[in-house]
């Protein structure tokens, strides 16, 4: 990032910011996303491992002994991140410098998102290919009312002070523009998870968030609500991964895609029936959560990136594909799910076997998450590390199983 681009979003916090924070905050952590989850009890091939079901792992039951809504599990992964860093920072997060001593402080710069915090605000450079549109209406339902309490609000974006002789362009409320064309909001700053102490990651206020999220009814927001790009990203991993040079592992990758409906490539829109009208995040982990305000608000979910109408279970898939793919502690699944389902959420029955309303969307993040993991490993010219190779190897596991689509959903061979 450019020394000019990290100044104009310092710019942009300071004309918003009105006072530091009263004191730096305890618990100073890496960005989420920095630490990814390691295989527990260091193999994914172990008996008794969770995976997926017919065939590629024995899928633990969920209401059984240790049944869901337990509060005691003793995880062992730093699960703040995505295995083969596939989540983004926190937009409103905290990387160690607390930037109270008045000098701008960059917590992320990727091309999915540039941050800089300035005291008790952040200013977010969002991707330069963005919907704007599209951004603008997902800001507009962070800030409605009906979002109070589960998402963070944005703030909105004073106006640019006009150059001689010239008159400012129409900015929106939440919205502006960089000069480089890139799309910017500001947040206020918020304390994420700490990866340094896993036990303590908020699993149950996580599913709870998610169940308050899915039940907001769309109806009332700014619109027209755009669709979660969840299967969209999932198309997008793909598309990277064929533009690096064969492998073993990227045919596993691409064989396990092929087993998956369109839909959930990306390719088609979800079938009837697959509560498509339903209110997402779309890119759900625990690196996307803060304490508003911090340090000790409540937790509230970010990054509207991906939010949008879609099937609920997609918002479950992510710690879905960790736990079958061994990478989280069947003690944590137990926590989020019981959570989730104690709350009422929409995405799967009040009861009984999960895995049949799961396979798909889980299948389709670990697929996302290893065409990520190879891409990113073959650019940096290294080799996967742990949590990469597990994901691939769960994808050549899936390569052979395969997978009844949806009703109406026409298969179709990836790769």
């Amino acid at each position: 990032m450019t020394g000019s681009l990290a100044g104009e979003l310092a710019g942009i916090a300071a004309r918003a910011a009105t006072r530091p924070p009263a004191g730096p905050e305890p618990g100073a952590s890496a960005p989420p996303g920095s630490a990814v989850p390691r295989p527990r009890d260091g193999s994914v091939h172990g008996a008794g491992s969770a995976g997926f079901p017919n065939g590629t792992g024995s899928t633990a039951s969920t209401d059984g002994p240790g049944s869901p809504g337990s509060a005691n599990g003793t995880g062992n992964t730093r699960n703040t991140g995505n295995p083969g860093n596939t989540g983004r920072t926190g937009s409103t997060g905290d990387t160690g410098n607390t930037g109270d001593a008045g000098l701008p402080v960059v917590l992320a710069d990727r091309p999915d998102g540039t941050v800089v915090r300035l005291g008790s605000v952040v200013a977010k450079a969002h991707p330069a290919d963005s919907d704007r549109q599209a951004l603008a209406v997902r800001l507009g339902i962070a800030a409605h009312p009906l979002l109070d309490g589960i998402l963070l609000a944005p703030l909105p974006v004073p106006a640019r002070p006009p150059e001689p002789g010239r008159t400012p362009p129409p900015v929106s409320a939440l919205l502006t523009k960089l000069r480089d064309g890139r799309p910017a909001t500001l947040w206020p700053h918020g304390l994420p998870v700490s990866p340094d102490d896993p036990d303590a990651a908020p699993w149950e206020e996580t599913a709870a968030l998610l169940a308050r999220l899915h039940a907001v009814p769309p109806g009332p927001l700014p619109g027209p609500v755009p669709p979660l790009r969840g299967p969209a990203k999932v198309a997008a991993a793909l598309r990277r991964l064929r533009g690096v040079p064969p492998s073993p592992g990227s045919a596993a990758v691409l064989r396990a895609a092929g087993r998956l409906p369109a839909w959930a490539r990306g390719e088609e829109p979800p079938p009837a029936g697959a509560g498509g009208h339903t209110l997402c995040h779309g890119d759900l982990h625990l690196g996307q959560l803060v304490r508003s305000p911090a340090p000790g608000g409540p937790w509230l979910l970010i990054d509207v990136d991906d939010l949008g109408l879609g099937p609920p279970v997609w918002d479950l898939a992510r710690p879905a594909s960790w736990y079958a793919t061994g990478l989280l502690p069947p003690e944590d699944w137990t926590r989020f799910l019981g959570a989730y389902r104690s709350a009422a959420g929409p995405a799967v029955p009040a009861g009984g076997d999960p895995w049949p309303h799961l396979d798909v969307p889980a299948r389709a993040l670990t697929v996302q998450s290893a065409a990520q993991a190879l891409a990113k490993a073959a650019a940096g010219r290294r080799a996967l590390d742990e949590p990469e190779e597990a994901l691939v190897d769960a994808c050549a596991r899936m390569a052979g199983l395969p997978v009844e689509p949806p009703a109406g959903a026409r298969a179709s061979v990836v790769g």
